[in-house]
């Protein structure tokens, strides 16, 4: 399946849709972008606009989500700025919003965006190790992996299950005949 984005003036995306690959076929059998946006403005109107989008990202750098910017001269899709970092920046190579400054490598951190820099995380509990790249705190036992939620308790040293569990109340119909 081919997926399409639709572009408005400005080049916002409006609308994504999923077009089968035969619509995309020419007559030597190969895919084309451009019968497929065709086959998408015969649906939807010859004054739309449709660029092609990669659902694994394999170009065009993201897959196009609504609200994503199509930068032609790029030909990359680039996804809203997060409205909660101010100071991002968009990368060159992955066309994706960053942290003005990289991440150090040698302990856990977090971006600050008040102070604009990376800070030290400290261990949620003192049994947790350091592990992964990025670096990141993780337990020394597992996460549970059977849909259940839990909480780590520090003097177990285990994954205590939560009873958490919500009966929905009735609704009423309220449909008229």
């Amino acid at each position: 399946m081919a997926h399409f984005a639709q572009l408005d003036e400005k080049n916002i995306v409006i609308n994504v849709i999923v077009v089968n690959n035969s619509e995309l076929l020419d007559k030597n059998g190969q895919e084309s972008e451009e019968k497929g946006a065709a086959f998408c403005k015969s649906l939807f109107g010859a004054d739309t606009r449709w660029v092609q989008s990669s659902f694994n990202a394999n170009f065009r750098k993201n897959y196009a989500g609504i609200g994503c910017i199509y930068n032609a001269d790029i030909d990359a899709f680039i996804p809203p700025k997060p409205w909660e970092y101010p100071s991002f920046v968009i990368d060159p190579v992955t066309c994706d919003w960053v942290p003005p400054k990289p991440r150090p490598t040698d302990d856990v951190y977090k971006w600050n965006e008040d102070l604009v820099t990376w800070l030290p995380v400290s261990a949620p509990y003192p049994s947790w190790i350091k592990q992964g790249n990025p670096l990141m705190w993780v337990a020394p036992v597992p996460y549970p992996n059977d849909g259940g939620l839990y909480r780590w308790d520090e003097d177990s040293q285990s994954w205590e299950a939560l009873d958490v569990f919500v009966t929905p109340e009735p609704v009423e119909n309220t449909e008229r005949p």
